[in-house]
């Protein structure tokens, strides 16, 4: 069996925030699917400290690998080996390349089991006050500052046409200038929610405000984890 296990959206987030079940499968299952094997461990051990750390096997996998890459793995899946498959935050294969192996599964009979959990961009939608019927997760922007520009607009234009709510990310290093491009390529009247550190009892963040409003006070957001929401 392949288990799609969530992973905290903050490291403060509380453990009753979670089903109890992640515990028990965690303690049960010794390998891994991870995007980072750094990340993976704490999570791990967020959910099961007294998990053993020397009894995992974890196989990478981000965005650069291949079905080709996992052989070794693949051939323990076939085995009848049970593995866990983990973001690095969040639900695995939203925003991540993790539907490798989940697709991978599914041609070769081995049983997916989704487990609930966090997901940072259907939180911020449901606390944005946003369309949430109808909407679409853009992922990541383009780097490159034109293709950036045309994509926020169009981002905001769609928004104007459909009603549907927009959500987008970003990598947290690069928050503060992606804020800065929304206020100076969208219209003054868009609205924009921003939710950052979702789940974090202590430092969540989520507002919607107008792009007026936004530039009047301009919220800090360098390396801070971050879902960006256009819509009305």
């Amino acid at each position: 069996m392949l288990y799609l296990l969530p992973a905290y959206l903050s490291e403060n987030s509380p453990t009753d925030y979670f089903a109890p079940i992640i515990k028990d499968i965690i303690m049960n299952v010794d390998h891994y699917f991870v995007e980072n094997e750094k990340t993976a461990r704490k999570v791990i051990k967020f959910f099961a400290p007294e998990k053993k750390q020397p009894e995992l096997k974890l196989f990478l996998l981000d965005k650069y690998s291949e079905t080709a890459d996992l052989k070794e793995a693949q051939k323990l899946m076939k085995e009848g080996v049970d593995f866990g498959l983990l973001s690095e935050a969040g639900l695995p294969c939203i925003g991540d390349p993790g539907n490798i192996i989940v697709g991978w599964s599914h041609k070769n009979n081995v049983k997916v089991i989704p487990v609930n959990g966090p997901s940072s961009f259907v939180l911020a939608l449901i606390a944005s006050g946003f369309n949430g019927q109808q909407f679409s997760f853009n992922g990541y922007l383009a780097i490159e500052k034109d293709k950036k520009k045309k994509e926020i607009q169009h981002l905001e234009s769609l928004v104007e046409k459909t009603g549907f709510t927009q959500i987008f990310m970003e990598t947290p290093y690069r928050n503060n200038p992606l804020f800065e491009d929304l206020t100076k390529f969208l219209n003054p009247n868009t609205k924009l929610c921003i939710a950052s550190n979702i789940n974090d009892p202590e430092n969540e963040f989520i507002k919607t405000k107008t792009i007026n409003d936004w530039k009047k006070n301009k919220p800090e957001l360098h390396k801070i984890p971050t879902v960006f929401l256009i819509g009305k």
